[in-house]
């Protein structure tokens, strides 16, 4: 009987899997790729008898092939906070799905665990911009204001390793990062002990200020959208970039395009902080697109369709102005 951990690449996904291996271990092959990499089990080669454990990728754009998983007597666990419709009912599926806000798949597999390894939770949140939800966890644990500006320091840079099309864009692939700090149990030791942590903080501030010089295509009272230019460095950054204009100005949306070689467009949206709502519902009204009321994304918007996605934008998150 095989075992398989299917995991979003970015620090959620990473972060949560840490979690249920501390405190589960177990012999897995490890399924992941870039964070928009999300159509992951259908990579599984997993036969009747075997197990799955699936965390931070949405069970609505996996469906077909969880359910022909499920009927081939393929045992299923799944964390998740992302739109997930309805769920097969079947004893073969154990589900721990929530989609409100001010959770990830962190938190929910540090629900599941009793805070048992907290502190990955923490760093989790902070990579997802749930800072609420972080600073709260952060309280609980007891950790001082520069134990928790480590682990902000720590999630955002792991998350930000996780944005390009292909794994070639990033610093370091995904199962590789998860690999290196599988032995640390303690964030602080890992970040204490392991380079690449560093490295990856000192790469995003460095991309998040090229694409903080990039003037906006649209500014708006209620957000704006930002089309950075089809290069490796502006790949890795889109999902920061959102989230740090999404903190800087918490009552507007924000959307960020990176210019694809064929002159389509990937997008990350930001609804604001202030009320999130609505990136779910604007992102899903495109093909490929996918995510959570706070924050979504579309993997090929084509050229043709950008003043569409505009008028979008501006329908969604232009309410009330």
């Amino acid at each position: 009987m095989a075992h398989f951990d299917v995991f979003n690449g970015d620090a959620d996904g990473i972060c949560a899997l840490h979690q249920l291996r501390l405190a589960r271990p177990l012999e897995a092959t490890l399924v992941t790729g870039v964070k928009r990499d999300t159509a992951l089990v259908a990579r599984v080669p997993a036969q009747p008898g075997d197990t799955l454990t699936v965390l931070d990728i949405s069970f609505d754009s996996n469906r077909d092939a969880l359910v022909k998983l499920l009927d081939r007597g393929v045992r299923v666990e799944y964390f998740d906070h992302h739109y997930a419709g309805d769920l097969p009912q079947t004893v073969n599926l154990i589900a721990h799905i929530d989609t409100t806000s001010e959770v990830c798949t962190s938190v929910l597999v540090d629900r599941h665990l009793r805070g048992r390894y907290r502190a990955w939770a923490i760093a989790a949140a902070w990579g997802d911009n749930l800072s609420g939800t972080a600073a709260a966890l952060a309280r609980e644990a007891g950790l001082d204001e520069a134990q928790s500006a480590q682990l902000r320091e720590l999630g955002e840079s792991i998350n930000y390793n996780a944005y390009g099309d292909e794994v070639s864009d990033l610093l370091v692939a995904p199962h590789t990062l998860y690999e290196t700090l599988k032995p640390y149990a303690d964030p602080f030791d890992f970040i204490a002990a392991e380079p690449i942590a560093q490295r990856l903080g000192e790469c995003r501030h460095a991309d998040l200020a090229l694409a903080q010089a990039v003037t906006p295509l649209i500014a708006l009272q209620y957000g704006s959208v930002v089309v950075l230019p089809d290069a490796p460095w502006a790949r890795r950054v889109r999902g920061v970039f959102g989230n740090a204009l999404a903190n800087e100005e918490p009552t507007r949306a924000h959307a960020v395009l990176t210019e694809n070689a064929d002159g389509s467009y990937a997008v990350s949206v930001r609804a604001p902080l202030a009320s999130p709502r609505g990136a779910d519902e604007l992102c899903r009204s495109f093909p490929g697109g996918n995510g959570r009321v706070g924050a979504a994304g579309i993997n090929c918007l084509a050229s043709d369709r950008l003043d569409v996605f505009v008028t979008a934008f501006a329908r969604v998150f232009g309410r009330g102005h």
